[in-house]
């Protein structure tokens, strides 16, 4: 069985999503990719490049199934977001709005497609459970979508000897 992803695989995975995605095109000079928790973009987080790609730490619970199918969930999200000049032009928002969509949708489709390879960080990626939600904030004139997520991954509750005393 390949080796459960962990958080620090992730991070790269989504990294190559923004390198690889011609509209988000992040790079070591213009950084679009950036690692935060949704507190921080809704209160006004400044000088990112446009469009961004950030990605939030994740929580997790386990599951036994009838202790034989040992599960751990985890739950993640994405953000992507823009700027917009004039928060009072709602034409302008909606396009951001719309624009963001698509690339979340490339996203998505990306991920799926990522899915088949089973050393991919996202193998286990639950594609039903993704929601998105529009976002607003209140500073800086950021408009975005907030995709959450689910990959559950299989592992052993078999104790291994040879970790303990």
């Amino acid at each position: 069985m390949p080796k459960e992803p962990d958080f620090s695989a992730l991070v790269v995975y989504f990294k190559r999503i923004a390198v690889e995605h011609r509209q988000i095109q992040h790079d070591d000079t213009h950084n679009h990719f950036y690692r935060f928790e949704v507190d921080e973009v809704l209160s006004g987080i400044h000088n990112l490049h446009y469009p961004a790609l950030i990605l939030e730490g994740y929580r997790f619970s386990f599951g036994d199934q009838k202790a034989d199918n040992p599960v751990k969930k985890r739950q993640g999200a994405f953000i992507l977001l823009d700027y917009v000049t004039d928060p009072g032009d709602h034409d302008q928002i909606h396009q951001v709005w719309d624009y963001l969509e698509e690339i979340g949708d490339d996203i998505l489709a990306r991920i799926r497609a990522d899915k088949r390879n089973p050393n991919s960080p996202v193998r286990d990626f639950d594609i039903e459970s993704v929601e998105g939600q529009l976002l607003a904030t209140e500073l800086g004139n950021h408009y975005g979508i907030r995709f959450t997520f689910t990959i559950d991954c299989r592992f052993s509750l078999d104790m291994n000897p040879s970790k303990w005393l």
